[in-house]
């Protein structure tokens, strides 16, 4: 028998963690979208369209409906089957965000479904646990530029740069890459050096965004943690950061852990110019290249 609740829309942006120097604490919502029309039914089916909609059918080992089943069985709650229209425009395994996405569908999805009318602190707490770092899920939920830490049990968050005015370009690798690989090139200390220059990059990365400074992202988009260490698997990083300040290019960073790269350009009338300057700059002419647009917050109704 099905569930009587109403259907329920989901519409949660793709995103982009770190941006440089800002390691787990920044994240950067693209207009690029997981939409999900959720319906109670009588077996959980998905109809997927859009990027990856063959992994995005897949029943089993379906991060959206083991998140969603997971948390109602904590709750003990029962998890009503459910129909599953979905969208996808989120790539995945490059660094754009979608398990952060899939996981905060599922917890909103539970929140739904089972009734447990939870705060959207509870909301957000969940699924950054589950994420385990706060940066993708924060910002896919809050939206902007948003700058997330842990404190006790809550994710505290800021959000700001909603109004930038760029162009943002993702330039897609053939194949895809696990975080967990990624972090596992990390080292385990860095010198005093090279944390004081990250901090004060992502100082002024964050008033660049929060105070509309798009001229600052050259200097506050380098990093000296994480994107040196990572260039191994990444390479496509290396061809491109020396893209940073050329006419037209505000700042290029590593899209999460990688492999994607992230290019952020001035806004104009013809941004034509840049896929063509990326693609020379990669090597490949026949290199995916993704424009979008800094996007709002996740919306569900």
């Amino acid at each position: 028998m099905t569930n009587s609740a109403r259907p329920l829309h989901l519409r949660l942006p793709a995103t982009s963690a770190n941006l440089g120097p800002g390691f787990d604490a920044l994240g950067l919502a693209m207009a690029l979208y997981l939409t999900i029309d959720a319906t109670a039914a009588d077996a959980f089916h998905i109809e997927a369209t859009g990027r990856n909609a063959d992994l995005c059918g897949v029943l089993e080992n379906n991060l959206i409906l083991t998140t969603y089943k997971d948390l109602l069985s904590a709750a003990n709650r029962p998890a009503p089957a459910l129909h599953l229209k979905l969208h996808n425009e989120i790539p995945l395994g490059m660094g754009c965000g979608s398990s952060a996405a899939a996981l905060l569908a599922g917890v909103l999805l539970a929140n739904h479904f089972g009734n447990l009318n939870w705060t959207s602190q509870q909301i957000l707490n969940e699924a950054c646990r589950r994420e385990g770092h706060p940066d993708n899920v924060a910002a896919c939920y809050l939206g902007g530029m948003t700058a997330s830490t842990v404190s006790e049990r809550d994710v505290i968050t800021a959000t700001c740069g909603q109004n930038l005015t760029c162009n943002l370009f993702l330039a897609l690798p053939s194949s895809s890459l696990a975080t967990e690989k990624a972090r596992a090139l990390l080292p385990l200390t860095y010198s005093r050096a090279d944390v004081v220059a990250n901090i004060q990059a992502t100082a002024l990365l964050v008033s660049a965004f929060a105070l509309g400074r798009a001229d600052l992202l050259r200097t506050a988009m380098q990093d000296r943690i994480h994107q040196p260490y990572r260039m191994e698997v990444c390479p496509l990083l290396r061809r491109l950061l020396p893209l940073s300040g050329t006419p037209g290019v505000l700042g290029v960073a590593l899209s999460g852990a990688g492999p994607s790269v992230l290019v952020i350009a001035e806004d104009s009338e013809d941004p034509s110019s840049i896929p063509a300057l990326i693609r020379q700059a990669a090597g490949d002419p026949t290199i995916e290249i993704v424009q979008t647009s800094i996007a709002p917050a996740a919306t569900w109704a």
